[in-house]
């Protein structure tokens, strides 16, 4: 046996070889330092098996966990210089979405086209809006129409669920905004009357900022933003400064609302007290849409992507307010821990810009798009951005400084709106020429071609859980799609 001491200053290496659960050997024993990390040791094991894409592992010796280092682990003084450890690895899931490849279910219903569509954040409910004035709700287990809500007078332009899906809100044409119950497709409380012009946008305050889900922002084309209660079912702020329509509004994780607008600025707000914050301007037309970095943890807020239901709120009681709103906290601290948010806006002038919350002027001008750009999402691993055009292509960017990385081709038409998979590896567009198509991002091409649609498609949505697609437009039905 060898002191402590001896063995650091006489080796600072091992013999170990990896050996699975089964102990089954993973090849001939390697020498390793006794100071390499978990990381390294993931990095080594993903080489060894010659992983295509990293897998996460857990590492341990005599069922002891290695959570920092070997050396850490193991008792160095039972060490034997000829022995050879045996570090037992043990794969960890990787929530990995498929691509979806077929239709599952058409479903009619709407008397006119579907408008808008969404899936809740934990993925449970689908629901559609249309511009035959009504919202329905569908069941997804058997996925047929669960609740038809009516009392829209016109044209259901935009649909948006609570973070804690239990409260789906509706906008229409005439500028009222109704909430509903998902499990009983009643309203609730009184509609919401406040803008003159129709509703572009609806977005809730962040969950880990108010579990109770009761703050509603909306962008309407009277060039007004407003906030409301929807418990007292009236409006506490109207948030006044652009010049022309409001095309989208996002409330951020730090208590600020991001508007866009035709008059070719973005502004950010205080959403406390309506108080403008910054305006920032580049674009040389309208701004039609903006994403930002924080969008898929606000949107998901205490739902983990994940397809085992049990584990959807992470382990907790999906009645533990506090833990849940801590959850999504931590969530949102993930992608932002400086609480200073990163957007991106398109806009008609064929561009997109990318700015940061704290600096008036933009951190890039991304062009390449031969038209109008119509919609921008970053991907849930915030690495990436996918824009949608006019010009019949998608483009990925870098998000975290703009570069452009590839155009996708492919649609023989404008592209309305794009979607990402939770894993972040898919893109999902929807187009104008009656298709669906799912792009890879490691290939940077089609992997999936989804006819069926008879005419052009205005909605798409991924289910956060990655489970399936939903698909709505001109033809006035609702598709899902599933592998």
């Amino acid at each position: 046996m060898m002191e402590e001491d001896e063995i650091n200053t006489v080796t600072r290496t091992v013999q170990a070889r990896f050996v699975s659960d089964a102990g089954e050997e993973a090849g001939p024993p390697v020498t390793l330092p006794i100071n390499l990390d978990k990381d390294q040791l993931e990095l080594i094991c993903n080489a060894l098996f010659k992983n295509e894409e990293p897998m996460p592992y857990l590492f341990f010796v005599d069922e002891k966990e290695i959570k920092e280092s070997i050396q850490k682990t193991i008792d160095l003084k039972q060490l034997n210089v000829e022995d050879v450890l045996d570090i037992v690895y043990q794969p960890q899931a990787v929530f990995r979405v498929r691509p979806v490849s077929r239709c599952t279910s058409t479903m009619p219903g709407h008397a006119e086209a579907v408008i808008s569509l969404a899936f809740s954040p934990n993925s449970m409910h689908l629901a559609s809006g249309s511009g035959d004035k009504t919202l329905r709700l569908w069941d997804l287990n058997t996925e047929t129409p669960h609740f038809t809500c009516t009392g829209h007078r016109q044209w259901v332009m935009c649909v948006a669920w609570s973070p804690d899906s239990l409260k789906i809100a509706s906008a229409c044409k005439a500028g009222e905004i109704r909430i509903w119950c998902p499990d009983t497709g009643k309203q609730l409380g009184r509609p919401l009357v406040g803008h003159k012009k129709w509703i572009s946008s609806l977005s809730w305050e962040p969950y880990h900022r108010n579990a109770d889900c009761r703050f509603l922002a909306s962008a309407g084309n009277d060039n007004d933003a407003r906030i409301w209660d929807v418990v007292l079912g009236q409006c506490v702020k109207v948030i006044a400064g652009h010049t022309a329509a409001v095309t989208a509004v996002r409330w951020g994780g730090a208590g600020l609302l991001y508007t866009s607008s035709r008059d070719r600025t973005i502004k950010m707000w205080r959403a406390e007290d309506g108080a403008l914050c910054k305006t920032f301007t580049g674009h040389a037309h309208w701004v039609n849409n903006l994403a930002l970095n924080t969008d898929y943890v606000l949107r998901t807020g205490p739902f983990h992507p994940v397809m085992d239901k049990s584990r959807m709120y992470g382990g907790y009681d999906a009645t533990d307010k506090p833990a849940l709103q801590q959850m999504a906290l931590a969530r949102y601290e993930n992608v932002c821990p400086d609480g200073v948010e990163s957007f991106v806006s398109c806009s008609d002038d064929f561009t997109l810009y990318l700015w940061k919350a704290n600096q008036k002027n933009f951190i890039t001008r991304m062009t390449g798009h031969q038209n109008v750009v119509n919609d921008v999402k970053y991907s849930p691993d915030v690495k990436l951005i996918a824009s949608a055009s006019f010009d019949k292509s998608i483009r990925l960017w870098n998000a975290l400084d703009g570069r452009f990385i590839c155009a996708l081709r492919g649609h023989v038409q404008a592209v309305y709106t794009v979607a990402w998979s939770a894993d972040s590896r898919l893109v999902l567009s929807g187009s104008k020429d009656s298709t669906l198509k799912v792009w890879s991002v490691k290939e940077r091409k089609l992997t999936q071609e989804l006819p069926g649609h008879g005419d052009e498609i205005y909605g798409v949505d991924w289910a956060p859980d990655g489970s399936r697609v939903a698909s709505g437009g001109k033809d006035k039905v609702l598709k899902l799609w599933a592998y």
